[in-house]
């Protein structure tokens, strides 16, 4: 008795993707026994989209910046220079590898900096 059920992509046992029928006379689940026989998707048109996100620069003024230098995911937190709603940020491990790693902040507006230790 299947557990799962719709989608052709799916396992009916276990729900995992099931791989694209090929050569062979049946698909096999990668993670459960279940087999079924390529012929059951004889007629039927399988297809798989991947959608990235845009940046919307007119979200962001960066002001006449260097794009190349703002990247990174904006949040809602407060420059404390220009008091401004908007920061950039990215993470790197500066200290030894049991410690917290270092959160740095640009803002979208000045440019201001800061970072943070966690």
């Amino acid at each position: 008795m299947s557990c799962f059920s719709g989608d052709p992509n799916f396992c009916p046992e276990c729900g995992n993707v099931l791989p694209l029928p090929g050569m062979k006379d049946a698909v096999c689940c990668p993670r459960c026994s279940f087999s079924i026989s390529v012929s059951e998707f004889s007629g039927r048109e399988i297809r798989s989209t991947v959608v990235f996100n845009t940046l919307d620069k007119s979200s962001v003024d960066l002001e006449g910046s260097d794009d190349s230098e703002m990247k990174g995911p904006v949040i809602d937190r407060r420059c404390t220079r220009c008091n401004k709603e908007g920061m950039i940020y990215h993470t790197r491990q500066m200290r030894s590898a049991d410690e917290g790693q270092t959160v740095f902040f640009t803002c979208i507006h000045c440019r201001y900096q800061e970072k943070e230790d966690s």
